[in-house]
């Protein structure tokens, strides 16, 4: 498939080919979901914990005699079902992670392009070069394109001044193409790619 390229200032810079085995996929959810959920799986801490009864700072003397009470027979006061006592159960500290074999994910990552593509949310930008590190220029740059929740891919390298220009731009986020993953794709309204992150993206997943 054939797309449009502009440059930072909005002014043509021609056209390129795009892979079809990668941005010309007809987008499945169910893919998509699946690669989401072992991104966001991974990324979760895991470090919910609570005191059981073994961890809870009270005294172990019995609570009163055995017998002739009336009552149930209670050895110690850490039990669940006093106050202060440790839970039952609770959760621990523990990896939420799960396995999604390297064919699947980059499955995925083609499936999040197309998705863009076949929406019209793929643009693709000659290169993201800026003479200097300026918020303002930047942000009239993205304000006169139209761009608003923006995912920017370049190359091996992120340009360092847009990159830096960037950085206190609200709406606007920066990925080298080795960090191109399913769920920022996703989060974003608008995915811009520069032709040497469409290339390094095309041989990463090949």
């Amino acid at each position: 498939m054939k797309a449009e390229v502009i440059k930072l200032d909005a002014s043509p810079a021609g056209s390129i080919e795009l892979d079809d085995a990668i941005f010309g996929l007809e987008p499945r959810a169910d893919i998509l979901h699946r690669v989401v959920r072992w991104q966001r799986a991974k990324a979760q801490a895991g470090t919910h914990s609570v005191l059981g009864k073994s961890d809870v700072s009270y005294s172990t003397k019995k609570i009163y005699r055995q017998k002739g009470t009336g009552g149930a027979r209670h050895g110690s006061k850490k039990a669940p079902i006093f106050r202060h006592g440790g839970v039952y159960k609770g959760p621990t500290p523990r990896s939420h992670a799960h396995d999604l074999n390297k064919k699947f994910r980059a499955l995925g990552l083609k499936h999040a392009l197309s998705s863009k593509a076949t929406t019209g949310n793929l643009i693709v930008i000659e290169d993201i070069a800026m003479s200097e590190a300026k918020t303002a220029l930047l942000a009239k740059a993205v304000k006169e394109l139209g761009w608003k929740r923006v995912l920017v891919i370049d190359g091996a390298d992120i340009n360092e001044n847009f990159a830096k220009a960037a950085r206190n731009l609200e709406g606007v986020d920066v990925l080298p193409s080795i960090g191109a993953n399913v769920y920022d794709i996703l989060k974003r309204d608008t995915l811009v790619i520069t032709k040497a992150g469409v290339e390094a993206l095309e041989a990463r997943l090949k």
